[in-house]
């Protein structure tokens, strides 16, 4: 996965405007 994939998945799934490591966003990365 490239890095602008993994950051729009990331800002797809955040909670908040700092979430990196949610366990939603943790999911949808793999």
């Amino acid at each position: 996965m490239t890095m602008p994939d993994k950051q729009a998945v990331i800002g797809d799934n955040k909670l908040h405007g700092t979430d990196t490591g949610s366990p939603e966003v943790q999911i949808a990365l793999l």
